[in-house]
């Protein structure tokens, strides 16, 4: 199985296909499974690199590093080791901040961000007090709050074994990982991104409840090169809940940023 050591750790990936390289970044506590509805069709014309962040599915399991700045750090280190050459980062939820973070640090190193029902500022600005409490409660009864937070993400069309897959996913994870939400309130990319000279693409779901529409609208209208999209019928996780949308979608943005030179 391929891994890479990077930080005193080590993060397992998946690289498939060849072409233009995406490298998927999934959200809080899930892993790379969540792009398993990517990987089929779009590793037929992109290889497809969708890493199991620190603490997280097969890979290693840290006590510290678990902060937006080591996450960072993990996903530029993987780009360097794997040599990838302008590859577009597409992140989701709190894995679109470390896409965006890490485009700022490095643009020399990234050809584009695809942000999926990022977090971008909210945490910060809209739901400090509801990030207090959701920490309490994972601290208390992790197991008891998982399964009852994670169905309140997905929008109408998704069903209980999607629910599941996602709760066994986070319930695997090391709960070192909750302590990003704490970085993650003092996050705010707004000032950066009028000078990030990159494509971007914001990608946000109908019946997201998690992370307004106007987050994602907000952080578009501040870069010099972004679009926004809205994807019908889905909630936080829309690469799982309408994948053949999501995958047309994200095929023709990243041919975009191609032709804008990204």
């Amino acid at each position: 199985m391929p891994y890479v050591d990077v930080q005193g750790t080590r993060l397992f990936y998946r690289d498939l296909g060849t072409g233009r390289p995406l490298v998927l970044v999934h959200g809080w506590a899930t892993s790379g499974r969540v792009w398993q509805a990517q990987f089929a069709d779009l590793a037929a014309d992109h290889r497809l690199i969708a890493v199991d962040c620190r603490g997280c599915g097969r890979s290693g399991r840290p006590k510290d590093g678990h902060t937006l700045a080591g996450n960072v750090a993990d996903l530029l280190c993987l780009i360097d080791a794997l040599d990838l050459r302008a590859p577009v980062l597409v992140g989701s939820s709190i894995g679109a901040t470390y896409a965006l973070a890490a485009a700022a640090a490095a643009p020399e190193l990234v050809g584009g961000v695809v942000s999926v029902d990022g977090s971008g500022h909210w945490p910060g600005t809209g739901m400090a007090a509801e990030l207090r409490e959701l920490s309490a409660n994972l601290a208390a009864d992790r197991t008891a709050f998982v399964h009852e937070w994670v169905p309140t993400w997905y929008g109408s069309t998704a069903g209980p074994e999607l629910h599941a897959a996602t709760i066994a996913q986070i319930l695997h994870s090391s709960p070192a990982v909750d302590s990003i939400f704490t970085h993650a309130a003092l996050y705010d990319p707004r000032p950066l991104l009028p000078g990030l000279d990159l494509p971007l693409a914001f990608l946000h779901g109908e019946q997201e409840t998690q992370i307004p529409l106007a987050v994602s609208r907000t952080l578009a209208g501040l870069a010099p090169h972004a679009s926004l999209h809205v994807v019908p019928d889905s909630g936080h996780m829309p690469h799982e809940e309408q994948p053949a949308a999501f995958n047309r979608l994200l095929r023709a943005v990243v041919r975009e940023m191609a032709r804008a030179g990204g």
